[in-house]
C-alpha cells in the first residue's frame, strides 16, 4: 500500500552518486540503509503498540467499511506525496526527516488493521513473522542482484509508474464496485514491488545525490512495504485455503 512514494524516472544529476569517489559511495550506501533500517525498526515498534494499546482493533472495525477505507487510502497518497516531496528537499535536512517520519507513521496506520486481522483470525500461525522473513529475504536477494551486476535500471520507471497507478485503480474499483481481488492480484503486487526494489536500489547506486540519502530510505522503505502488505495478504490467503 505504498504507492504515493513510488514512481518516475530519477534523472542524473550534478553530484550524483556514480560520480563521486568511492569513498564517498560507500557512506552514501551506508548512510541510506542505516535510515532505512531505523524507518523499519520504528514502523515495527509502532505497529507493535498500536496492536497491543487496542487501537488496531478500534481501526479495524472502522475502517473495513469501504468509505472510510477508500478516504483512508486517499489520505494515505497525499501524505505520501508530502513526505516524499519533503524527504527529496535538498535545502533542509529537519524538512527530509520530517518526510520519513511522516510516512513510516502513516504506513503504521494503514496497516494496523491487515495487522490485527492476521493476529486475531490466525493465531495458530506465525503469519505477521512468516511475511515479515520472506519479505526481508526477498529484498535482500533483489539488492544482491543490483549492487553485484551494478546495471542502470532506471529506464523501468516509466513502467513501474503506470503499472502502479494501473493497480490503484483496480484497487479503488474494487472497492466501489465491490469485486475480489484474488489471490494472483497479490502475486503481481509482489512482482511490482520487486520490480521497485530493484528500480530504486539501481537508482541509489546510479542517479541518487550523495546528500539524498533519506529520500533513497524513504523510497527502500515504501517498496518494501509494499511487499511486505501483498506477501502477508498473500500467506493469509493461501491459509484460509487450507
Amino acid at each position: 500500500m505504498a504507492f504515493s512514494a513510488l514512481g518516475g524516472d530519477v534523472q542524473t544529476v550534478p553530484g550524483a552518486v556514480s560520480t563521486r569517489a568511492e569513498s564517498e559511495r560507500v557512506a552514501f550506501m551506508r548512510r541510506t540503509y542505516a535510515h532505512l533500517g531505523g524507518a523499519v525498526l520504528a514502523f515495527a515498534g509502532l505497529s507493535a503498540l498500536i496492536l497491543s494499546s487496542g487501537l488496531g482493533e478500534k481501526l479495524a472495525v472502522t475502517l473495513l467499511s469501504n468509505g472510510a477505507w477508500m478516504a483512508l487510502m486517499v489520505g494515505f497518497m497525499v501524505v505520501g506525496w508530502v513526505a516524499n516531496r519533503w524527504a527529496m528537499s535538498g535545502a533542509s535536512p529537519t524538512k527530509q526527516y520530517l518526510g520519513l517520519g511522516l510516512y513510516v507513521v502513516a504506513e503504521a496506520i494503514i496497516f494496523a488493521p491487515i495487522l490485527w486481522i492476521a493476529q486475531t483470525f490466525y493465531p495458530q500461525e506465525p503469519i505477521i513473522g512468516m511475511a515479515a522473513v520472506a519479505t526481508l529475504t526477498l529484498f535482500g536477494g533483489l539488492t544482491a542482484t543490483v549492487l553485484i551486476s551494478k546495471k542502470d535500471l532506471s529506464f523501468m520507471g516509466k513502467t513501474l509508474a503506470v503499472v502502479g497507478w494501473g493497480a490503484v485503480a483496480l484497487v479503488f474499483g474494487s472497492l466501489i464496485f465491490g469485486f475480489s481481488l484474488g489471490m494472483w492480484f497479490s502475486v503481481a503486487m509482489i512482482a511490482l514491488a520487486a520490480g521497485y526494489v530493484l528500480y530504486t536500489t539501481s537508482n541509489i547506486v546510479h542517479h541518487y545525490r550523495t546528500d539524498q540519502h533519506v529520500a533513497a530510505s524513504l523510497a527502500l522503505f515504501a517498496a518494501i512495504a509494499l511487499m511486505f502488505w501483498y506477501i502477508l495478504r498473500l500467506i493469509m490467503a493461501l491459509s484460509s485455503s487450507d
